[in-house]
């Protein structure tokens, strides 16, 4: 009765239009004081023990480090190495954008500031080459989402937060599935330009390709050192994501040079907005996830589904198709810090390895990002590319279905997911 309460209460809040964050507090507030005698107390210090964690702290240093290099002319060198190296392919400067995609998400890990980046500079120019104005809007909306998947992730820290998974195993984890959709993307990409004979660069010499990648180097760099540093045991991650921030205000400030010392002040007041947003979500999520705890709600579940006889295969479907229709209304943040902590028990009483559910998780919120009402990719591609949500929903198609059939692999072949942090000695 419990669950059908906090759960009809939340959801009559989210149908009036109200923000998640706000929703998520109103439903704790009222349920805490008209259904339960939990003492105040107990509140607070679950409040606060519940967002001390040092693992937090990483999200606003990758968000500042993301914002540094989407302001600092990164993302135009790694589109120019990207294209001298594939833009002789069948829609190569599509592949390109695929490949830069991947290559900033790996130093940002924001997929809005991933299509901003890379979409604000790439569609301009494919336009100009005679590409489809959709062609590439559907390009940039998915590939955007690789932001997510490949580490570093700030949907990666919110589950490893919610239900205390290792950091560095979810970022390890993130690798292999990440190139591998990177792959998957860029094959879709290639078959359709071939198909309809899109154009093609010439190929770029040895010299080119050489210059290019030394142009993006600093770039490139940012990634090495955070996931090297990661499993040399150098710095944990929020170490790491600090080690980033820096890292990128220097290569922005005083060797690239596109960022003046006047500009870093917006950036910072930038982050800080975006950071302050994320936090109150996760208060509010934290309190969210103390109530159902209190009211025994995750176990009940979990005992549930074990004697409905629901084996490991019948539970990951089932999450898959919730995780797809939560998408439909809301954002990836807020989905993993309400439903990690609900079904995390559940995954784990049948067996299910949780960096592997949590991979799971993430590519349900990358599909989330590129289809309607609420995918926050297809807003940012909207602003950029000047095309409505319902021309750009079906310009994404033939890539979303794509990713569709990628999340099924990864839902039913662990080692995908697992294979790299365990050869790492991470789990």
């Amino acid at each position: 009765m419990s669950a059908v309460i906090i759960f009809g209460l939340l959801l009559a809040l989210m149908l009036t239009g109200m923000p998640i964050s706000i929703a998520l507090g109103l439903t704790v507030l009222t349920f805490l004081f008209t259904m339960t005698q939990v003492p105040l107390e107990a509140v607070a210090l679950k409040l606060f023990t519940g967002i001390e964690k040092f693992e937090i702290m990483a999200i606003p240093f990758f968000i500042l480090a993301g914002n540094f290099l989407t302001h600092g002319g990164v993302a135009r060198r790694m589109i120019a190495f990207a294209s001298a190296m594939v833009g002789h392919w069948y829609g190569g400067l599509g592949l390109a954008g695929v490949a830069a995609c991947a290559l900033f998400a790996a130093v940002s890990g924001s997929s809005p500031a991933t299509v901003v980046a890379i979409g604000s500079i790439l569609l301009p120019a494919m336009i100009k080459a005679g590409f489809p104005n959709k062609f590439g809007a559907g390009i940039i909306t998915t590939s955007g989402a690789l932001g997510i998947l490949i580490p570093p992730s700030i949907v990666m820290v919110m589950y490893s937060v919610a239900t205390n998974t290792s950091v560095g195993a979810m970022f390890m984890a993130g690798v292999v599935p990440g190139i591998a959709l990177a792959g998957v993307l860029g094959g879709v990409t290639w078959w359709r330009a071939r198909k309809f004979n899109y154009p093609r660069q010439p190929k770029a010499s040895l010299a080119e390709r050489l210059r290019t990648f030394k142009d993006s180097l600093w770039g490139l760099l940012l990634i090495v050192i955070v996931m090297g540093g990661i499993y040399a045991g150098l710095f944990t991650p929020t170490e790491a994501a600090a080690m980033s921030a820096v890292y990128a205000f220097v290569i922005a400030v005083f060797v690239y040079k596109d960022l003046r010392l006047t500009d870093v002040p917006r950036v910072l007041l930038n982050s800080a907005n975006m950071s302050a947003m994320l936090l109150y979500i996760i208060t509010n999520a934290v309190m969210f996830s103390f109530i159902l705890t209190n009211e025994n709600i995750p176990q009940s579940l979990a005992d549930w589904m074990l004697g409905q006889g629901l084996g490991p295969i019948a539970f990951l479907l089932a999450v898959n198709v919730l995780l797809l229709m939560a998408g439909n209304f809301m954002e990836p943040t807020s989905i993993v810090l309400i439903f990690a902590p609900i079904l995390f028990p559940v995954a784990i009483k049948l067996g299910i390895n949780p960096v592997h559910f949590g991979i799971v998780m993430v590519v349900n919120m990358e599909v989330g990002m590129c289809h309607p009402p609420v995918g926050l990719n297809l807003y940012v591609a909207s602003g950029i590319t000047k095309m409505g949500i319902t021309e750009l929903t079906v310009a994404v198609w033939p890539w979303l279905l794509a990713m569709l059939g990628f999340l099924m692999v990864v839902t039913y072949w662990p080692g995908l997911s697992i294979w790299f942090p365990s050869w790492l000695g991470m789990m």
